[in-house]
């Protein structure tokens, strides 16, 4: 008869998530993880596999609850310039409010291990492609409600801002003049037109 799990496997995945997200796939030992996740060797094992496939896993929660973050944030506000704005502010803030220098944790793994490990391209690739829709369903409705321009291509502008939220995330990693920052996501915000 198998045994029971004598632990509770989804906060024991939020708590290796964190991990992994503060200070990414290499520099995350397995002593760290069981540490942090409250298990031993044998039970991260068979309930997640080896390091690799509980970042897999990791990094899978991540982006299914940053897609629902993202989504709420668009559609919290009817204008969507505001939308937008509301968004992108936010990345800024979450960075320089004080709190810890995390960034987006998929984009971390997109820079740290897609280049090198075909699985965290694919994902990582994956949500990019997903933000992409969701800022073009966004754009489709402020160019619906006559907010934005007819004349807009809401694929292409989704896409350009997709390229600029994960420059000005990588971006803020080394902490640029908080004015830096802020001009540059005016400019972004002025191609809502």
């Amino acid at each position: 008869m198998a045994r029971l799990r004598e632990f509770d496997e989804d906060k024991a995945l939020e708590a290796a998530m964190q991990l992994f997200w503060e200070k990414g796939f290499e520099a995350t030992s397995l002593s760290d993880l069981t540490a942090k996740m409250g298990i031993q060797r044998p039970s991260l094992y068979a309930a997640f596999g080896g390091k690799k496939e509980l970042f897999e896993a990791a990094l899978r929660k991540y982006t299914r609850s940053h897609a629902t973050y993202v989504r709420a944030k668009l559609q919290s506000r009817s204008s969507v310039k505001e939308a937008f704005r509301v968004y992108f502010e936010g990345v800024v803030e979450a960075e320089y409010g004080g709190g810890c220098n995390r960034g987006c944790f998929c984009i971390n793994t997109m820079v740290e291990l897609a280049p090198h490990n075909e699985i965290f391209e694919i994902l990582t690739r994956e949500h990019q492609m997903y933000l992409s829709v969701l800022f073009q369903e966004t754009i489709e409705r402020g160019i619906q409600t006559g907010e934005l321009s007819k004349d807009l291509h809401a694929k292409a502008l989704a896409q350009t801002l997709v390229v600029s939220l994960i420059g000005l995330t990588v971006m803020m990693k080394s902490r640029p003049e908080r004015s830096f920052v802020d001009n540059s996501v005016s400019l972004i915000l002025s191609l809502l037109v």
